[in-house]
């Protein structure tokens, strides 16, 4: 099973997110809900187990996820606030990475010990 993970990972991964595209330009509103589940969490935590059998750090790895989750949604704030903000797709999507940016010193504070 060695050299057939990696490839059985991308292939699901590759699956899940031409779907999802696919689904978006037809119905936008059904892609974005299908993308907010957790589909993706699940797999790698299924396939981490699977390949690692670690318990311990699976559980770990959820723990961060589960911090990390609330902490992403602030890539959106400048979507939200975009009729606001007056600029384009490009400036809203910089100032989304931005704030993703300042999450991940947030969510590395909560979660190193």
């Amino acid at each position: 099973m060695g050299v057939w993970v990696p490839i059985i990972k991308l292939a699901v991964s590759a699956v899940m997110i031409t779907l999802a595209s696919w689904v978006a330009g037809k119905k936008p509103s059904l892609a974005g809900f299908i993308i907010s589940l957790p589909i993706s969490t699940m797999l790698v935590l299924a396939m981490t187990q699977v390949e690692f059998k670690d318990t311990e750090k699976t559980v770990q790895f959820a723990k961060s996820i589960f911090i990390g989750i609330p902490l992403s949604l602030t890539f959106f704030i400048p979507f939200l606030l975009a009729d606001r903000l007056k600029i384009g797709f490009w400036g809203l999507y910089l100032c989304g990475v931005s704030l993703l940016s300042v999450s991940y010193f947030v969510h590395k504070a909560l979660t190193t010990p």
